[in-house]
């Protein structure tokens, strides 16, 4: 994996992201547009098999043309990683290994609460911003990276 700060380096044109917020149950995916402007909430992946996870991300990665993957890290608050950080950074590796794009990772603290508050300020109903709350917080972790990759 690499650092945004690198993936900064090898991508001075712009590109369409995707991102990742790992779920132990369900993966949100959310895509940025070419310009990377803003990131949109694309879809929620049951989390069943690594071989059918990756055979969604490769699909997704082809009908989009995606030059790179920001996965969330779930840090604890004090910055310090805990057991869901491990399992994040072993699923990312295992799809480094089965996708040829940069993967990064991008601190993703409070992305889920950020997502829930938003989605409740545009006065969605509870069910539904449950429903999606996933890919919401996945946009929110792209959203994130690529405001630091735009400065």
């Amino acid at each position: 994996m690499i650092t945004l700060e690198e993936f900064k380096k090898l991508y001075s044109d712009k590109c369409r992201l995707i991102g990742l917020d790992l779920g132990s149950k369900r993966i949100g995916v959310s895509i940025c547009d070419e310009k990377q402007l803003i990131a949109t909430p694309l879809k929620t992946i049951n989390r069943n098999s690594l071989g059918a996870l990756i055979d969604e991300l490769k699909m997704i990665i082809s009908e989009n043309a995606v030059k790179g993957i920001i996965i969330g890290n779930p840090l604890n608050m004090d910055g310090s990683s805990g057991r869901s950080v491990q399992s994040v950074e072993d699923t990312s590796k295992n799809i480094e290994k089965n996708i040829n794009i940069p993967i990064c990772l991008w601190d993703e603290r409070l992305s889920t609460v950020g997502a829930f508050n938003l989605s409740s300020q545009l006065d969605i109903n509870i069910s539904k911003r449950e429903k999606k709350i996933d890919e919401n917080a996945a946009a929110f972790i792209l959203q994130g990276a690529i405001d630091f990759l735009n400065n």
